[in-house]
């Protein structure tokens, strides 16, 4: 027995009564910044509801460097009860049967109320078996809005309460804010998932055959189309003038927004918790631009952001503890109050009507932007998600080549032909590897 619970018990001893520890129940995730004082917010009132139980959450950093640290510590057997994985390596850990809990098996284990029904489509979608069984628990669900400087757009003399709504428009806006001195008109974070994924989304493009994956294993990526190829040319076209300024992958965009470098970003809803406490000037909101000549456009985004996966391994005792904290957190006060203080999407309807008979979207113009795109359209096969192995790397690939289409160095329909070929290389790695080959 280890000397903290040898004191604890001769502690309880001495004052006439038993004492019993709650369950140490570990959360790996990888929120940083004022989302990470959020996750320590969540945990904290769950154990505040309770005795039985204490969450421990742990900062592992990002998404990839979180998952990995759980795969290491599974093969030691030292792995979390909880781990926060990315929408991307939804096909990785779903073929990871031996080491996963699948959600809804838990629940129901537990004899905890769980119905799929009650979360938003856009967000079970993506992260449902065939039968609509949820693999892994909704958290936190996000989707590319477009926002902008207000201040920079009356000094332009551009509308400051009306965003561009499509991608001229987004041009013609851009520009002028360079003439009137802007170091840059408009930039973005996370390249592939705004400028491949959420863009085929939005148009109701395919990404892939097989329903983008959801279909089987042996999908086909084909984005390399006509509207992806216009589109990364008239990125290419804008970066020449810096109408348009790339500004690296995953996040970096976003502080050159807050500074007022660029009047303009495309970034994740839930990074309005950061821009809201560091940038200095109002920010209007906007959905993602579309082109206006493609039938059907717009459609609805995808999602981006991870879910809560449970790992098999742990004492039993955890796992009545996870089921609980699950039920917690789909509470609709405490869903919407996670929804209000990160711009995550709310996962369920009751925290969305919730958020709205508080009167939270007429105080705050502009948060409802992302469940109304996310929900613009009832999803089609083109624009549900995707499930598609080992697409953390399919991802970098494509980056890559954008890189090198945006710079001049390649042609786009060049790049966008490379980035296919070699994330198809990169799924048949994965399909020659999966256990359901």
């Amino acid at each position: 027995m280890r000397p903290f619970w040898i004191g604890l018990v001769a502690a309880a001893s001495c004052w006439g009564a038993p004492a019993f520890a709650a369950t140490d129940i570990m959360w790996w995730h990888a929120m940083s910044g004022q989302l990470g004082k959020q996750v320590e917010k969540l945990a904290a009132e769950f154990n505040a509801s309770q005795t039985d139980y204490r969450i421990v959450p742990s900062y592992k950093g990002n998404y990839t460097e979180t998952v990995t640290a759980a795969i290491f510590a599974f093969r030691s057997r030292s792995q979390p009860a909880i781990v926060q994985v990315n929408e991307i390596a939804t096909a990785t850990m779903t073929a990871a049967k031996g080491a996963i809990y699948p959600v809804f098996e838990l629940m129901r284990d537990e004899q905890e109320s769980f119905s799929s029904s009650a979360y938003l489509p856009a967000v079970t979608g993506y992260y449902a078996d065939i039968d609509g069984n949820l693999l892994s628990f909704p958290f936190n669900a996000s989707t590319p809005i477009l926002y902008y400087n207000k201040d920079m757009f009356r000094r332009a003399g551009l509308n400051p309460d009306a965003a561009p709504r499509t991608w001229p428009e987004l041009g013609l806006a851009a520009k002028r804010l360079r003439d009137n001195g802007a170091l840059c008109g408009f930039t973005t974070s996370w390249p592939s998932w705004i400028h491949v994924e959420n863009l085929s989304a939005f148009h109701n493009l395919p990404l892939a055959t097989r329903r983008n994956g959801f279909g089987g294993l042996d999908a086909v990526l084909t984005f390399n189309n006509p509207v992806l190829i216009r589109h990364v040319a008239q990125l290419a076209k804008w970066q020449s003038m810096k109408v348009f300024d790339y500004s690296g992958r995953g996040q970096a965009a976003e502080p050159r927004f807050q500074k007022g470098e660029c009047g303009i970003f495309i970034g994740s809803s839930a990074t309005r918790a950061d821009i809201r406490a560091n940038s200095k000037f109002e920010v209007g909101y906007g959905m993602m631009p579309y082109w206006p000549d493609v039938v059907g456009a717009p459609q609805n985004s995808i999602i981006g952001g991870a879910t809560l996966w449970v790992l098999r391994g742990r004492p039993s005792a955890e796992y009545k503890g996870v089921a609980k904290f699950f039920s917690f957190l789909s509470k609709p006060e405490v869903q919407a109050s996670w929804h209000q203080n990160t711009g995550y999407l709310p996962i369920t309807q009751a925290a969305f009507d919730l958020t709205r008979a508080q009167g939270f979207y007429d105080r705050n113009p502009g948060t409802a932007i992302s469940i109304e795109q996310v929900t613009l359209h009832p999803p089609t096969e083109n624009s549900r998600g995707l499930r598609l192995g080992s697409f953390v790397l399919i991802r970098d690939a494509i980056e890559d080549e954008l890189e090198q289409a945006v710079s001049g160095r390649k042609s786009p329909e060049a790049a966008l032909d490379a980035a296919v070929e070699r994330g198809n290389k990169l799924l048949r790695q994965f399909e020659r590897a999966s256990p359901d080959r």
